[in-house]
Protein backbone atom coordinates (compact mmCIF):
# COMPACT_ATOMS: atom_id res chain seq x y z
CA UNK A 1 0.00 0.00 0.00
CA UNK A 2 1.33 3.61 -1.27
CA UNK A 3 1.63 6.26 1.35
CA UNK A 4 2.14 10.08 1.13
CA UNK A 5 5.40 10.37 2.91
CA UNK A 6 8.41 12.58 2.59
CA UNK A 7 11.66 10.94 1.86
CA UNK A 8 15.15 12.28 3.41
CA UNK A 9 18.40 11.10 1.58
CA UNK A 10 21.60 12.71 3.64
CA UNK A 11 25.43 11.65 2.60
CA UNK A 12 28.63 12.72 3.80
CA UNK A 13 30.39 15.28 1.08
CA UNK A 14 34.61 15.08 1.87
CA UNK A 15 34.18 10.89 2.60
CA UNK A 16 36.62 10.12 0.21
CA UNK A 17 39.32 11.85 0.98
CA UNK A 18 38.91 10.88 4.60
CA UNK A 19 39.79 7.58 3.33
CA UNK A 20 43.33 8.88 1.84
CA UNK A 21 44.22 10.47 4.59
CA UNK A 22 43.15 8.37 7.44
CA UNK A 23 43.03 4.93 5.67
CA UNK A 24 40.67 2.21 5.67
CA UNK A 25 39.69 1.18 9.29
CA UNK A 26 39.64 4.92 10.94
CA UNK A 27 37.91 6.43 7.81
CA UNK A 28 35.74 3.68 8.33
CA UNK A 29 34.91 4.19 11.85
CA UNK A 30 34.64 7.51 11.67
CA UNK A 31 32.32 7.85 8.67
CA UNK A 32 30.37 5.27 10.67
CA UNK A 33 30.28 7.64 14.15
CA UNK A 34 28.64 10.12 12.02
CA UNK A 35 25.68 8.41 9.71
CA UNK A 36 24.88 6.73 13.38
CA UNK A 37 24.68 10.18 14.94
CA UNK A 38 22.25 11.27 11.30
CA UNK A 39 20.20 8.28 12.14
CA UNK A 40 19.70 9.28 15.89
CA UNK A 41 19.05 12.74 14.56
CA UNK A 42 16.36 11.59 12.51
CA UNK A 43 14.87 9.31 14.95
CA UNK A 44 15.00 12.12 17.25
CA UNK A 45 12.24 13.79 15.42
CA UNK A 46 9.68 11.34 14.57
CA UNK A 47 11.96 9.84 11.55
CA UNK A 48 12.05 6.38 10.43
CA UNK A 49 15.60 5.57 9.42
CA UNK A 50 14.84 2.91 6.44
CA UNK A 51 18.78 1.81 6.12
CA UNK A 52 22.39 3.05 5.75
CA UNK A 53 24.00 3.18 2.39
CA UNK A 54 27.78 3.08 2.99
CA UNK A 55 28.36 7.03 4.12
CA UNK A 56 24.49 7.68 3.49
CA UNK A 57 21.15 7.38 5.47
CA UNK A 58 17.93 6.80 3.61
CA UNK A 59 15.01 8.38 5.44
CA UNK A 60 11.36 8.80 5.62
CA UNK A 61 8.79 11.18 7.77
CA UNK A 62 5.13 11.22 8.05
CA UNK A 63 5.28 14.89 7.45
CA UNK A 64 7.11 17.40 5.53
CA UNK A 65 7.14 19.81 8.47
CA UNK A 66 9.26 17.44 10.38
CA UNK A 67 11.65 16.19 7.95
CA UNK A 68 12.37 20.02 7.25
CA UNK A 69 12.68 20.82 11.10
CA UNK A 70 14.98 17.59 11.19
CA UNK A 71 17.32 18.43 8.64
CA UNK A 72 17.93 22.13 9.28
CA UNK A 73 18.79 21.36 13.11
CA UNK A 74 21.01 18.18 11.90
CA UNK A 75 22.98 20.37 9.55
CA UNK A 76 23.43 23.65 12.42
CA UNK A 77 24.17 21.19 14.84
CA UNK A 78 26.88 19.00 12.77
CA UNK A 79 28.57 22.47 12.46
CA UNK A 80 28.73 23.25 15.74
CA UNK A 81 30.28 19.72 16.25
CA UNK A 82 33.14 20.51 13.45
CA UNK A 83 34.17 23.71 14.55
CA UNK A 84 35.46 21.21 16.93
CA UNK A 85 36.90 18.54 15.24
CA UNK A 86 40.23 18.65 13.72
CA UNK A 87 40.52 19.09 9.87
CA UNK A 88 41.20 15.62 8.51
CA UNK A 89 38.18 14.33 10.24
CA UNK A 90 35.64 16.97 8.77
CA UNK A 91 33.04 15.82 6.70
CA UNK A 92 30.11 17.81 4.95
CA UNK A 93 26.34 16.58 4.89
CA UNK A 94 24.48 17.21 1.93
CA UNK A 95 20.63 16.53 1.96
CA UNK A 96 17.96 15.71 -0.79
CA UNK A 97 13.98 16.03 0.37
CA UNK A 98 11.38 15.28 -1.76
CA UNK A 99 7.44 14.40 -1.12
CA UNK A 100 5.21 11.91 -2.96
CA UNK A 101 4.00 8.47 -2.90
CA UNK A 102 6.27 5.95 -0.66
CA UNK A 103 5.74 1.90 -1.06
CA UNK A 104 6.94 -0.17 1.92
CA UNK A 105 8.18 -3.62 1.28
CA UNK A 106 9.30 -5.49 3.86
CA UNK A 107 10.92 -2.39 5.71
CA UNK A 108 12.04 -0.91 2.84
CA UNK A 109 10.41 2.23 0.55
CA UNK A 110 10.45 2.35 -2.70
CA UNK A 111 8.52 4.70 -4.98
CA UNK A 112 9.63 8.45 -7.24
CA UNK A 113 10.16 10.70 -3.88
CA UNK A 114 12.67 7.67 -2.48
CA UNK A 115 14.58 8.52 -6.13
CA UNK A 116 13.76 12.00 -6.69
CA UNK A 117 15.47 12.49 -2.92
CA UNK A 118 18.66 10.81 -3.74
CA UNK A 119 19.29 12.89 -6.73
CA UNK A 120 18.92 15.88 -4.88
CA UNK A 121 20.94 15.02 -2.83
CA UNK A 122 23.64 14.27 -5.57
CA UNK A 123 22.84 17.41 -6.66
CA UNK A 124 23.14 19.57 -3.43
CA UNK A 125 26.91 21.26 -2.12
CA UNK A 126 28.33 20.15 1.05
CA UNK A 127 25.85 21.75 3.47
CA UNK A 128 22.99 22.30 1.42
CA UNK A 129 19.71 20.94 1.59
CA UNK A 130 17.89 20.98 -1.60
CA UNK A 131 13.96 19.99 -1.65
CA UNK A 132 11.03 19.65 -4.49
CA UNK A 133 8.11 22.23 -4.43
CA UNK A 134 5.68 20.11 -2.99
CA UNK A 135 7.97 19.11 0.08
CA UNK A 136 8.10 22.71 0.54
CA UNK A 137 4.31 23.65 -0.13
CA UNK A 138 3.66 21.18 2.34
CA UNK A 139 6.16 21.78 5.19
CA UNK A 140 4.90 25.60 5.27
CA UNK A 141 6.52 27.64 7.93
CA UNK A 142 9.36 26.90 10.73
CA UNK A 143 11.11 28.21 12.72
CA UNK A 144 14.43 29.62 11.36
CA UNK A 145 13.87 28.53 8.24
CA UNK A 146 14.47 30.23 4.75
CA UNK A 147 13.78 29.12 1.48
CA UNK A 148 16.15 30.14 -1.96
CA UNK A 149 14.61 29.38 -5.22
CA UNK A 150 16.61 27.41 -7.30
CA UNK A 151 13.99 27.64 -10.59
CA UNK A 152 13.28 25.05 -12.99
CA UNK A 153 15.90 22.18 -13.12
CA UNK A 154 16.57 18.67 -15.04
CA UNK A 155 16.43 15.57 -12.78
CA UNK A 156 18.05 12.45 -13.96
CA UNK A 157 15.35 9.76 -14.73
CA UNK A 158 12.59 13.18 -14.53
CA UNK A 159 10.58 13.58 -18.02
CA UNK A 160 9.80 17.11 -17.12
CA UNK A 161 11.73 19.99 -15.58
CA UNK A 162 11.26 20.13 -11.51
CA UNK A 163 11.02 23.41 -9.56
CA UNK A 164 13.26 23.13 -6.95
CA UNK A 165 14.45 25.12 -3.46
CA UNK A 166 17.06 25.46 -1.07
CA UNK A 167 16.11 24.88 2.70
CA UNK A 168 18.71 27.33 4.42
CA UNK A 169 19.53 26.55 7.13
CA UNK A 170 22.17 29.33 8.26
CA UNK A 171 20.78 31.95 11.02
CA UNK A 172 23.49 34.75 10.10
CA UNK A 173 23.17 34.43 6.02
CA UNK A 174 21.99 37.78 4.31
CA UNK A 175 18.26 37.96 3.86
CA UNK A 176 17.75 39.69 0.63
CA UNK A 177 19.52 37.01 -1.10
CA UNK A 178 16.76 34.39 -0.01
CA UNK A 179 13.13 33.60 -0.33
CA UNK A 180 11.46 33.85 3.23
CA UNK A 181 8.69 31.51 3.27
CA UNK A 182 6.04 34.37 3.77
CA UNK A 183 6.64 35.61 0.70
CA UNK A 184 6.97 31.47 -0.71
CA UNK A 185 3.00 31.30 -1.79
CA UNK A 186 2.67 34.63 -3.70
CA UNK A 187 5.73 32.55 -6.19
CA UNK A 188 3.31 30.45 -7.20
CA UNK A 189 -0.40 31.66 -6.42
CA UNK A 190 -2.02 34.79 -5.02
CA UNK A 191 -3.44 33.69 -1.75
CA UNK A 192 -4.97 35.94 0.57
CA UNK A 193 -3.26 36.65 3.68
CA UNK A 194 -5.91 37.70 5.82
CA UNK A 195 -9.23 36.22 5.12
CA UNK A 196 -8.19 32.50 5.04
CA UNK A 197 -11.81 30.70 3.94
CA UNK A 198 -12.60 28.92 1.18
CA UNK A 199 -16.26 27.86 0.08
CA UNK A 200 -16.65 24.61 -1.59
CA UNK A 201 -20.14 23.42 -3.63
CA UNK A 202 -21.31 20.31 -4.27
CA UNK A 203 -24.55 19.35 -5.84
CA UNK A 204 -26.07 22.35 -4.68
CA UNK A 205 -24.55 21.89 -1.04
CA UNK A 206 -22.33 24.91 0.25
CA UNK A 207 -20.24 24.19 2.52
CA UNK A 208 -17.58 27.00 3.67
CA UNK A 209 -14.22 26.58 6.12
CA UNK A 210 -11.85 28.69 7.42
CA UNK A 211 -8.39 28.46 8.22
CA UNK A 212 -8.70 27.33 11.71
CA UNK A 213 -11.15 24.34 10.42
CA UNK A 214 -7.87 22.74 8.60
CA UNK A 215 -7.16 20.07 8.15
CA UNK A 216 -10.21 19.43 5.97
CA UNK A 217 -10.86 15.69 4.38
CA UNK A 218 -12.75 15.04 1.08
CA UNK A 219 -13.25 11.61 0.45
CA UNK A 220 -16.25 9.28 0.73
CA UNK A 221 -16.00 8.10 3.96
CA UNK A 222 -18.80 9.37 6.73
CA UNK A 223 -16.60 11.34 8.71
CA UNK A 224 -14.83 13.44 6.25
CA UNK A 225 -15.71 17.03 6.37
CA UNK A 226 -16.48 17.01 2.55
CA UNK A 227 -18.35 13.31 1.99
CA UNK A 228 -18.48 12.87 -1.49
CA UNK A 229 -20.83 9.61 -1.97
CA UNK A 230 -18.88 8.69 -5.47
CA UNK A 231 -17.62 5.29 -5.77
CA UNK A 232 -14.58 6.60 -7.62
CA UNK A 233 -13.85 8.47 -4.88
CA UNK A 234 -11.30 7.28 -2.27
CA UNK A 235 -12.39 7.38 0.84
CA UNK A 236 -10.02 9.70 2.48
CA UNK A 237 -9.34 11.30 -1.61
CA UNK A 238 -8.04 14.77 -0.08
CA UNK A 239 -6.91 16.90 2.38
CA UNK A 240 -6.85 20.72 2.81
CA UNK A 241 -4.41 22.27 4.82
CA UNK A 242 -3.77 25.56 5.89
CA UNK A 243 -0.04 26.79 5.00
CA UNK A 244 1.62 29.87 5.08
CA UNK A 245 -1.39 32.37 4.16
CA UNK A 246 -2.70 29.42 1.33
CA UNK A 247 -4.91 26.73 0.87
CA UNK A 248 -2.78 24.14 0.37
CA UNK A 249 -4.87 20.96 -1.75
CA UNK A 250 -3.05 17.37 -1.58
CA UNK A 251 -4.03 14.16 -3.06
CA UNK A 252 -4.19 10.97 -1.05
CA UNK A 253 -6.00 8.65 -3.14
CA UNK A 254 -6.12 5.73 -5.44
CA UNK A 255 -6.34 7.25 -8.81
CA UNK A 256 -5.77 11.09 -8.64
CA UNK A 257 -7.55 14.19 -8.23
CA UNK A 258 -7.91 17.38 -11.42
CA UNK A 259 -7.75 20.94 -10.05
CA UNK A 260 -9.48 23.28 -13.10
CA UNK A 261 -8.64 27.25 -11.95
CA UNK A 262 -10.99 29.61 -14.03
CA UNK A 263 -9.54 31.15 -16.67
CA UNK A 264 -7.39 28.22 -17.47
CA UNK A 265 -7.75 25.85 -20.36
CA UNK A 266 -5.10 23.15 -18.57
CA UNK A 267 -6.12 20.79 -15.53
CA UNK A 268 -3.09 20.40 -13.00
CA UNK A 269 -3.28 16.77 -12.52
CA UNK A 270 -2.36 15.58 -8.79
CA UNK A 271 -1.31 12.02 -7.89
CA UNK A 272 0.34 12.06 -4.46
CA UNK A 273 0.94 16.05 -5.38
CA UNK A 274 0.12 18.78 -3.82
CA UNK A 275 -0.61 22.21 -5.18
CA UNK A 276 -1.82 25.46 -3.52
CA UNK A 277 -5.91 26.76 -4.24
CA UNK A 278 -6.74 30.35 -5.24
CA UNK A 279 -9.54 32.12 -6.58
CA UNK A 280 -12.11 29.98 -8.10
CA UNK A 281 -12.04 26.47 -9.88
CA UNK A 282 -13.43 23.23 -9.98
CA UNK A 283 -11.92 20.05 -8.77
CA UNK A 284 -12.34 16.71 -9.96
CA UNK A 285 -12.39 13.49 -7.86
CA UNK A 286 -10.75 10.02 -8.91
CA UNK A 287 -11.69 10.54 -13.10
CA UNK A 288 -10.36 13.23 -15.29
CA UNK A 289 -12.85 16.25 -16.30
CA UNK A 290 -13.20 14.98 -19.76
CA UNK A 291 -15.34 11.84 -17.95
CA UNK A 292 -18.64 13.67 -18.88
CA UNK A 293 -20.17 12.02 -15.29
CA UNK A 294 -16.79 12.99 -12.63
CA UNK A 295 -17.36 13.84 -9.72
CA UNK A 296 -17.01 17.51 -9.50
CA UNK A 297 -16.96 20.19 -7.13
CA UNK A 298 -16.83 23.65 -7.12
CA UNK A 299 -14.21 26.13 -5.00
CA UNK A 300 -13.69 29.84 -4.30
CA UNK A 301 -11.09 31.03 -2.19
CA UNK A 302 -12.24 34.38 0.08
CA UNK A 303 -11.27 37.63 -1.78
CA UNK A 304 -13.33 36.61 -5.38
CA UNK A 305 -16.43 38.48 -5.52
CA UNK A 306 -18.17 36.05 -8.79
CA UNK A 307 -20.81 33.49 -7.21
CA UNK A 308 -20.41 29.95 -7.26
CA UNK A 309 -23.02 28.37 -8.83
Amino acid sequence: MSVLSTVVFADLSGSTSLYETLGNERATEAVTQVTQWISDTIEAHAGRVVKKLGDGVLCIFGDAASAVTATTYMLRQHQARLDRWPQPLRMDIRVGVASGDVVDVDGDCYGDAVNVASRLCERAGPAEIWATETAVLLAGAAPDVWYRKLGLMEIRGKAELQMLYQVEWRENEELDSLTMQAALVSNFAPADPILGQIQFSWHGVDMSFTSSDAPVHVGRATHAQLCINDPRVSRLHARIDWRNSGFVLTDMSSFGTWVRFDGSDSPVRLRRDACILHGMGQIALGVPFSEPSAPVMNFQVAGTRVHLG
